[in-house]
């Protein structure tokens, strides 16, 4: 379960300073805010607390480092070491009272995802990895990272987080896949990425995606086994079309089904 890496221990110092942050707030009252002018976008005191409790952390011992934060934007990143925020990761599982949300914390090196954890504090869950190796600790303990064998979607549990993010020419896609998966679940957010490294669903299928919110989660399912590219097959640290998937023979698959939306 341990490893050499000395970088696995500042991923955990800095999920325990937003972890110390979201749980002051989860389940309790506080002024939900919305973002956008029309539409929900929301946002909570948890959200922009956690991102500077991470972010005191990096300018304290990393500060050569960049930072791309969902709350407060970019600084330094043209920097070789990039650091990736997504401090609530869920926000609306949050508010709900759902524990399908976690904070994300990628490190990007030259342009690419090197490193990853994901903290869900109310479970007691932590997954991590490097994209050669992948652990995770929870209230069954501790234990490295394997995704599951899924020869073809017919055989495949799928996620999203919401449909209505599809736009009008990707949607159909959704559907058809859908129609041929064993089993589809939704509202998993940045969880259902790291079920696909516990070997619990077999592919993600998102669009609309920002790098804050996918940059962490490469490490850990590529760590376990798995693959992440955009729906062209290309990297997909940038975000926008993301699949994530445990098996070359489903991600090919569905890079197939996905070709004719793929931008």
């Amino acid at each position: 379960m341990t490893s050499s890496n000395p970088d696995y221990a500042f991923l955990h110092k800095l999920a325990d300073a937003a972890d110390a942050k979201t749980m002051q707030h989860f389940r309790s009252g506080y002024e939900v805010d919305n973002k956008l002018d029309a539409g929900f976008d929301p946002v909570t005191i948890a959200d922009r607390s956690a991102e500077e409790a991470i972010r005191a952390v990096l300018e304290a011992e990393r500060p050569d480092h960049g930072i791309i934060g969902e709350e407060y934007g970019r600084t330094r990143d043209d920097a070789e070491n990039v650091w990736v925020l997504d401090p609530v990761d869920g926000t609306r599982s949050f508010i709900c009272g759902t524990p399908l949300w976690g904070t994300l914390i990628g490190l990007r090196t030259n342009g690419k995802a090197s490193q990853g954890i994901m903290s869900q504090p109310y479970n007691s869950e932590r997954f991590w990895g490097n994209c050669e190796e992948a652990f995770m600790t929870g209230p069954l303990g501790e234990r490295t990272l394997k995704t599951r064998s899924c020869a073809s979607l017919s055989e495949a549990i799928i996620t999203t987080t919401e449909p209505s993010l599809f736009t009008e020419t990707e949607r159909p896609v959704w559907d058809a896949i859908c129609a041929e998966a064993r089993l589809t679940r939704y509202s998993t957010d940045c969880y259902g990425y790291a079920m696909v490294a516990a070997a619990g669903f077999d592919a993600v299928i998102e669009t609309g995606m920002n790098t804050y919110d996918i940059l962490a989660l490469i490490p850990i399912i590529e760590g376990a086994g798995g693959f992440v590219t955009n729906w062209t097959g290309g990297n997909a640290a940038d975000g926008g079309q993301v699949l994530a998937t445990g098996d070359k023979r489903l991600h090919d698959e569905l890079l197939t089904k996905l070709a004719s939306v793929a931008a």
